[in-house]
């Protein structure tokens, strides 16, 4: 089923996630509702508060990114209760949007490295470094866990430039082909 997808404005996407078990009522239809929201809304990642969940789960699905990072190809996952361990490399910029701030794409500074532990869709734990691409959609999703939205990591002035375009977001004064949910 597809969801519709909290954008800036609702609060839930300023909370902090929590932890989910394996006795977490109706997970595996969560997880497949969540893919099938993303594939419609044309992301490459979706966390569970965007869609109304506050628990710490995020998918995503690199293949639509492919022809210009091979090394998304096969990069679908599914990430439970996930921790960053370290982060290492570089900082780069990247061109960032996100489905909760639709029309919106600004450049954003992360490190280009990371190390995250976490359980996948059958709570089997992996303790993995990605890099690059790879790193930088984690990386996002992850924010999503934490009450963090990839404007929040913009400077002061970009911040400011931008207020007027949240602000009608905030207010439902947008056009998606995907649902969206403001409170």
């Amino acid at each position: 089923m597809i969801l519709p997808v909290n954008v800036i404005g609702n609060p839930v996407l300023r909370k902090i996630a929590v932890d989910v078990d394996e006795n977490y009522e109706g997970l595996q239809q969560l997880i497949a509702d969540m893919f099938e929201t993303m594939y419609h809304s044309d992301g490459v990642g979706l966390a569970a508060p965007q869609v109304n969940h506050s628990i710490r789960l995020f998918v995503v699905d690199g293949k639509q990114l492919d022809e210009k990072n091979p090394d998304l190809k096969n990069f679908k996952r599914i990430f439970i209760n996930a921790k960053i361990i370290e982060t290492d490399g570089e900082e780069k910029f990247y061109n960032e949007g996100c489905l909760s701030l639709p029309s919106i794409r600004e450049d954003v500074k992360r490190k280009d490295k990371i190390r995250m532990q976490y359980l996948d869709e059958n709570f089997e734990t992996h303790d993995e470094y990605f890099v690059g691409v790879q790193s930088r959609i984690i990386q996002h999703e992850y924010d999503h866990l934490e009450g963090i939205l990839f404007v929040d990591h913009l400077s002061p002035f970009k911040k400011q430039l931008l207020k007027g375009r949240i602000g009608a977001i905030a207010k439902g004064k947008i056009n998606t082909k995907y649902k969206t949910r403001i409170s």
